[in-house]
């Protein structure tokens, strides 16, 4: 019978029924809200967010640069009536804006495409208008690494 796990690339064992996906697939950001970070490195960011309050996305070319709106680029956002995983997702559409309004202390989750922000805007932050939380999950990333070697986001 053939082992379980393997040694690969020298750095960790990997079981081979499955891989972990940090560093390899997404870097995550768990408390988000009101700090800019650099996006470049990923297809999109996953924004999670919690509580009812307003969610307003922004960008810069630089870490320490002016956060302005990068445009109307939400135009759907997913909410779930709980936030403890026990009810559905539901798709609710919205015109085209920078920010999302959740009236209820829902979970609410929404996707910025890489391709969504213009040149040379590299960095997002998405602010609240009052104590929500906010985590930010960047996935499907063009490097892959080990987690201890993922480029520092906030800088």
């Amino acid at each position: 019978m053939a082992p379980r796990s393997q040694v690969v690339a020298d750095w960790r064992a990997v079981d081979i029924s499955g891989m972990e996906g940090l560093g390899r697939v997404v870097d995550v950001i768990p408390i988000a809200a009101g700090q800019g970070f650099k996006f470049r490195g990923a297809s999109a960011v996953l924004f999670v967010c919690t509580a009812a309050d307003t969610f307003t996305l922004t960008a810069a070319p630089s870490f320490a640069g002016s956060y302005t709106s990068p445009g109307n680029v939400i135009n759907h956002y997913y909410q779930r009536a709980a936030t403890n995983g026990t009810v559905a997702w539901t798709r609710v559409a919205q015109s085209a804006s920078n920010a999302v309004v959740q009236a209820s202390a829902y979970t609410t989750a929404f996707e910025v495409l890489t391709s969504m922000i213009a040149d040379p805007q590299d960095y997002l932050k998405v602010s609240v208008g009052g104590s929500g939380l906010v985590t930010a999950i960047l996935h499907d990333l063009v490097v892959q690494r080990k987690p201890a070697n993922l480029e520092i986001l906030s800088a």
